[in-house]
């Protein structure tokens, strides 16, 4: 889990646009997995998860949600045997 945007907004420095992150259950439904998946996905380092600054809710930057859908579907793709 990458730290350093949540260092930075304790300190006062610049806080990135919250517009740019969903919460958890909105990225849950973004992918097609429930927020237990999500959490797990987090913990592993799957996908990199931020915090709030004000009340500590996983947030998820969008960028990288479309990514693992990009990544995902490409991966599918690949595994389907032409016809």
């Amino acid at each position: 889990m990458h730290r350093s945007d949540d260092f930075l907004w304790s300190q006062g420095k610049e806080m990135p646009k919250l517009d740019e992150y969903l919460q958890i259950t909105e990225a849950a439904e973004m992918l097609g997995v429930c927020r237990n998946t999500l959490r797990n996905w987090g913990h592993s380092g799957r996908i990199e998860e931020h915090r709030h600054p004000i009340n500590n809710y996983r947030l998820y930057k969008r960028a990288d949600l479309e990514q693992l859908l990009r990544e995902t579907e490409k991966s599918v793709k690949a595994k389907r045997k032409p016809r």
